[in-house]
């Protein structure tokens, strides 16, 4: 299993199937459980799908390149 970021949880708990976000917060105990096992089966699935990268997205540079260089002397881009 890859390390889960924030923002993946996040996507997989809103697109979760939305009875089970809200079961969650229901008086009937065994309505909860039911949601609680609901979304834990639902995050696990989804973390065992390959990640999909979407090829027009240009990757982002994290090495500090030029652009930040400039930006930190003050001039503008």
């Amino acid at each position: 299993m890859e390390r889960l970021d924030r923002a993946r949880l996040a996507d997989i708990l809103l697109n979760a199937p939305g009875w089970a976000r809200v079961g969650l917060t229901v008086p009937d105990a065994r309505l909860r459980e039911r949601a609680a096992d609901t979304l834990a089966a639902t995050i696990v699935a989804r973390l065992n799908e390959p990640a999909t990268v979407d090829r027009d997205q240009l990757p982002l540079p994290l090495g500090g390149g030029s652009a930040t260089r400039a930006n930190e002397t003050g001039t503008s881009l």
